[in-house]
């Protein structure tokens, strides 16, 4: 059977039932554990990061979408600009010329976004993927990248948990609310300054990717306060398409944060332990999360004394890119 002609445009919003159809068979082939429905879609090709229409290529057979790209732009390039891009080819259609045709639309449009936002900054373009997209990171070794770091999916049984610490006594403990948002912001610049690949992140993008979104769990997000100083948080997120897919009430914890002068001290392990015991008490069976494997703070050491144990690992793909005018 002779296939489709192959078209081209951009993203629009329209395309997110298509998009989480992709997904979905690709997620049969190369499990990745993650099941985004087209309403997740929609907020995350939405972000104030992403411009659809300059940002995003999708390629179509007739009313199918094959393959899709997206370049999001970072709140600030301290030195270099680490623009993030995402790309899903339809089974089906893997050809090292269709890879090839998409990681060559990133650079382009990765380089004009670049230039549009941070000129006179180095750039990198930044991928990642799941230990079992083997395809995708072979297109991407074709193409120059190089694995330059590794990260772990970790879990934890709810119903299994071990002691947790106590929670210092010297600060106040609360439940998120939005009068914390900017107290919770700085909270998170300050200590994720030091992540490998992390930038400060905007409000507007803060507010639209992690308080304003639809997973996210605020009566399951803890601050540790000191005045009105945030020294210490973990936020929750839960995904509806997970748990459907799953038949797991999982709750996701997203960001664990404590100021430099206070690690070492037991403070997130306590903070976390809470989170995790709050959590199966609203009815949750596990806890899930992610990080660097080379993590600064030993934090691999500190989830695990939580009751978490690794379940899969990712990978972060780079590489260079010359953006001067002209290049």
């Amino acid at each position: 059977m002779e296939r489709s002609e192959v078209t081209r445009r951009p993203l629009t919003l329209a395309d997110a039932e298509s998009l989480a159809d992709l997904f979905a068979t690709a997620e049969a082939v190369d499990p990745t554990g993650e099941h985004e429905s087209a309403e997740d879609i929609a907020e995350s090709i939405t972000s104030p990061n992403v411009d659809l229409e300059h940002g995003s290529l999708s390629w179509w057979a007739g009313e199918q979408l094959i393959a899709y790209a997206l370049v999001r732009v970072r709140d600030g390039a301290d030195p270099v600009h680490q623009l993030r891009f995402e790309a899903t080819v339809h089974p089906e259609h893997r050809t090292d010329e269709l890879g090839a045709q998409v990681l060559a639309w990133v650079e382009r449009a990765g380089r004009e976004r670049h230039l549009k936002v941070f000129p006179d900054a180095p750039l990198e373009l930044h991928g990642h993927g799941h230990e079992n997209q083997r395809w995708y990171f072979g297109q991407l070794e074709k193409a120059g990248y190089h694995r330059a770091r590794d990260f772990f999916d970790m879990r934890a049984d709810l119903g299994a948990l071990p002691p947790k610490r106590e929670l210092p006594s010297e600060f106040a403990l609360v439940t998120y609310e939005d009068e914390y948002f900017d107290a919770v912001l700085t909270a998170r610049n300050i200590t994720f300054a030091e992540h490998w690949g992390s930038t400060v992140q905007s409000p507007e993008a803060w507010r639209h990717l992690v308080t304003n979104s639809a997973s996210f769990r605020p009566e399951l997000s803890f601050l540790l306060l000191r005045g009105d100083e945030v020294v210490s948080l973990v936020l929750s997120d839960f995904y509806e398409s997970d748990a459907k897919a799953t038949g797991v009430r999982e709750l996701y914890i997203s960001h664990v944060a404590t100021l430099p002068e206070l690690r070492g001290q037991g403070v997130a392990s306590a903070l976390l332990g809470h989170t995790l015991e709050e959590a199966r008490a609203a009815g949750y069976e596990r806890a899930s999360l992610g990080v660097d494997a080379e993590n600064a703070n030993a934090a691999v050491g500190i989830y695990e004394r939580c009751g978490f144990a690794i379940s899969s690992r990712w990978y972060g793909y780079v590489r260079a890119v010359d953006a001067t005018p002209g290049s």
